[in-house]
């Protein structure tokens, strides 16, 4: 039910997410644009049949009266991975069958981009947002078609949390790509390794 979409690193300001995202991977960053509901804006990385997303508050937009996604209004410190999305052809079957706390079904757009995403009440998602948040595509465009190819791929996404063995059974049934492994740690922690034109890097 669910395919593995793209991969999210939240940073305080998009100039800093940028530079350390660049800086890890060495290649640059394109793409990207702004979230007028969110007052987010991004930018892109193509991964073949994923892609990366650098996403902060937008600083020339108002704050939303409704917490972002991704748990944006309590981020702080380094750039870092946060969250990992998953897609679908049905939004509403979808959550039926998550864990509560996934989130409401938001329609969104930016230039031709049209989806659905499903944003959770207080902007966490479930398992200390380990859980994948959501999102339905809308129309047959998607970012990953459309970003120049770098030449980095993913290796393989490593999600850390106590609960690893629960967070695993409830994505079971609805989710199964072999890059996505979860592991026992003592807190919510994620590490992607990608292979690019300098070997094999690190994100986390």
């Amino acid at each position: 039910m669910l395919t593995f979409d793209h991969l999210a690193v939240t940073a305080e300001t998009l100039d800093a997410g940028v530079a350390a995202v660049e800086a890890a991977l060495g290649v640059a960053l394109a793409g990207g644009g702004k979230h007028p509901h969110m007052a987010t804006h991004n930018r892109l990385l193509g991964l073949g049949d994923l892609y990366l997303e650098v996403i902060a508050a937008d600083p020339d937009a108002t704050r939303p009266t409704w917490p972002r996604w991704f748990d944006m209004d309590n981020f702080t410190g380094r750039p870092r991975l946060t969250n990992w999305i998953a897609r679908c052809d049905d939004l509403d079957a979808v959550l039926a069958a998550a864990p509560p706390g996934c989130g409401t079904p938001v329609s969104l757009q930016r230039g031709d981009y049209r989806w659905q995403m499903a944003v959770p009440a207080d902007g966490t998602l479930p398992f200390d947002s380990c859980f994948p948040a959501l999102i339905h595509w809308q129309g047959t465009l998607h970012p990953a078609q459309t970003l120049p190819d770098a030449g980095l791929r993913l290796i393989r996404l490593e999600v850390a949390h106590p609960g690893a063995a629960a967070l695993r059974a409830v994505l079971a049934p609805l989710f199964d790509d072999p890059r996505v492994i979860f592991v026992d740690g003592p807190e919510k922690a994620m590490r992607a390794s990608f292979s690019t034109p300098h070997g094999t890097r690190v994100l986390e």
